[in-house]
């Protein structure tokens, strides 16, 4: 089996998966996608790219020991970073750097991993490496550039000790002023696809002890499917599973890269999302005072029972004080002061005589 398959596993198991066959070499034979015809596929090596936007990977400074051993030490030192308890995730290890460079460390969910082989196993395939999207690109040249290239819905990215994929529009705040050196030919992307297939960066089913099978979970061979034309919903279910516990985590990674792109200044070790809320709060709403109070006025005005009973402007922002009839109303302002596209931030409340009295702050939404 000298011929490699390579395929690209999509972001929803619902689309189709396009597919490579490479010779030794790493020359494309042929091109086109993966489909469900009753014939069980040419046997051959198998190596599937997957979104490289469901794996986290780092390079860090690890002991040395049993594969097992320094996947549990990688899998520590990223507990901080991690969405799900370590038990749950597989970490996949890079080639043994030399001395004085980092170990590249991959790591994934196992629920994903184990989606993704169900995928394969609808098609009658079975994956013999996995490798994220983001590791196919090449190291840029130059210390400030970053190679990227789309593959699916996501942009990936390689820098030097980085790799990530994001949505296009998070690539400006990602790469914070570094030059993005996009690739964008389809025989470029095809080279790099073939040279990862030949030699793989790193093989995400490694990490796993096992192989990720979806045989023990009674999934026949794509030939019994062909007859449903489809790939079965509880395929769906697992994939769906997987991706959203991961995709949290990676949505927390955005909020964290947009918030550091709209505030560069926030400290390395600070919450930059927490601390982006805080400046925002705090933040002039627009238009000025004057805006601020007209609808705040507008605000009181709409909630039956509710008065301002001051207003003030000054270098702390637009404070008021107001009072209402039931603590449920205070949701109210605050839905109609986001319609003017500005906060009411509550910064203390008490009871007063039957009444609920706040001070509150006037920001940007």
């Amino acid at each position: 089996m000298s011929r490699i398959r390579l395929i690209l596993i999509p972001p929803s198991a619902a689309l189709p998966a396009s597919c490579l066959t490479l010779d030794a070499q790493g020359n494309v034979l042929t091109r086109g996608v993966v489909e469900l015809d009753g014939q069980p596929p040419e046997p051959m090596r198998t190596v599937a790219v997957v979104p490289g936007a469901d794996v986290l990977i780092r390079w860090l400074d690890l002991p040395t020991g049993s594969p097992a051993q320094v996947a549990a030490a990688a899998l520590h030192g990223l507990r901080d970073d991690l969405a799900a308890p370590a038990d749950r995730l597989s970490a996949a290890l890079g080639p043994v750097p030399a001395p004085g460079e980092r170990r590249l460390v991959a790591v994934a969910s196992r629920s994903l991993l184990q989606a993704w082989g169900d995928y394969l196993s609808s098609l009658g395939l079975k994956a013999d490496v996995m490798i994220p999207d983001s590791l196919i690109l090449p190291e840029p040249a130059e210390e400030g550039a970053l190679s990227a290239a789309v593959f699916g819905a996501d942009l990936a990215l390689r820098g030097r000790e980085m790799a990530l994929s994001v949505q296009p529009d998070l690539a400006e705040a990602v790469a914070a002023g570094r030059v993005l050196e996009r690739i964008g030919r389809a025989d470029e992307i095809e080279r790099l696809l073939a040279s990862a297939a030949l030699n793989p960066p790193i093989n995400l089913l490694a990490g796993a002890g096992r192989r990720v099978e979806a045989d023990r979970r009674g999934w026949k061979r794509a030939a019994a499917l062909a007859a449903a034309l489809a790939v079965s919903p509880l395929i769906l279910t697992l994939a769906s599973a997987g991706h959203d516990e991961w995709r949290a985590r990676n949505a927390e990674h955005r909020a964290e890269a947009a918030a550091r792109g709209a505030f560069p200044d926030i400290e390395a070790n600070a919450d930059a999302v927490a601390e982006a809320t805080r400046r925002l709060a705090k933040a002039p709403p627009p238009g000025g005072a004057t805006a601020a109070a007209a609808a705040l006025f507008a605000a009181v005005e709409s909630v039956e029972g509710a008065e301002l009973d001051s207003l003030t402007a000054g270098d702390d922002g637009v404070r008021a004080t107001v009072t209402y009839a039931a603590y449920q109303d205070l949701d109210a302002l605050q839905q109609a002061m986001a319609g003017h596209g500005m906060s009411l931030t509550d910064e203390s409340t008490v009871d007063d005589q039957g009444k609920v009295v706040s001070e509150v702050r006037v920001g940007g939404a």
